[in-house]
């Protein structure tokens, strides 16, 4: 299954050092699936949007290789990829860039025709192929149509699957330079917040969180001083404060950090997927590890 991360320490900028593990385990151990890339993307000091992506080869690669990527950012969005739909090349790899907002995607979208024809002109926002950066494109219409207000968009753009496409998830994670958006829905898969205080729950130390898959281990010792706020596909240590996000539940993270939350989609999917609704591939990229 894909990881989703994202962190703010909005307005302060963290240097950190992100490695995105490309699920060391997964030739010892056959309940691992082998990830379809890795990436991370921030924020130049003047809001230029930067992306790192690697994408594997092919399964049978036994080459696992670690990206790191030492930098500095107000947010970071990282991503560990599962291919469900397009191919193992960059430009299908998260996280995306559209109007200098990045966005990474868990889940499953079908109906991909009809999403094209609603999309229209605008599914040139996306150069990939994957259902992941076309409903992105959907987010930054709806936002331009908003007058740039990403909740809106966000809400506006998921409403409309949900409503219209074949959906199993959409969890994402949304940032700007200062400011982090997530959402979970449905209940398919979990996604996490934490509201980290400088120093974490013991007041001293640094952020050090490693994914219980394996996949994603993420450190920084800015954040011994820095108050932080964290998203995550799963609880990535044992601090007690990290929340489960309820279904439909849109999460703001503004400069502060402040969160602010609401539940955005309270309706179920109209056409829910399951895992047996699913082709082996996607079904397959879906599946807990």
């Amino acid at each position: 299954m894909c990881r989703l991360f994202g962190l703010s320490s909005a307005p302060h900028r963290t240097y950190a050092t992100f490695w995105l593990l490309d699920a060391p385990d997964s030739l010892r151990d056959q309940s691992h699936r082998d990830p379809d890339g890795t990436g991370l993307g921030w924020f130049g000091v003047d809001g230029t949007p930067h992306l790192h992506k690697a994408p594997l080869a092919a399964y049978e690669d036994r080459a696992f290789a670690a990206d790191a990527k030492q930098v500095t950012s107000a947010t970071f969005v990282a991503h560990v990829r599962y291919a469900s739909t397009g191919g193992l090349d960059a430009r299908n790899t998260h996280p995306f860039e559209q109007d200098g907002r990045l966005f990474a995607h868990n889940g499953v979208i079908e109906g991909l025709d009809a999403f094209d024809a609603h999309l229209g002109p605008d599914r040139s926002l996306a150069t990939g192929d994957t259902d992941s950066e076309r409903f992105f494109a959907l987010i930054t219409r709806e936002t331009r149509a908003h007058g740039g207000d990403v909740a809106t968009g966000i809400e506006h753009a998921a409403r409309w699957v949900a409503r219209h496409l074949p959906v199993y998830a959409l969890n994402l994670v949304l940032a700007t330079p200062d400011k982090l958006w997530a959402l979970r829905y449905p209940d398919t898969h979990e996604l996490y917040v934490l509201e980290r205080h400088a120093g974490g729950l013991h007041g001293a130390r640094h952020l050090d969180h490693s994914g219980t898959a394996g996949r994603m281990r993420v450190h920084s010792g800015d954040l011994a001083e820095t108050p932080a706020v964290v998203i995550a596909s799963e609880r990535m240590d044992d601090n007690p404060h990290w929340r489960l996000l309820a279904p439909g539940e849109l999460l703001h993270v503004a400069p502060g950090p402040h969160v602010t939350t609401r539940i955005a989609l309270p309706d179920p999917p109209t056409h829910r997927l399951t895992l047996a609704d699913l082709r082996p591939e996607a079904a397959a990229s879906q599946k807990a590890a």
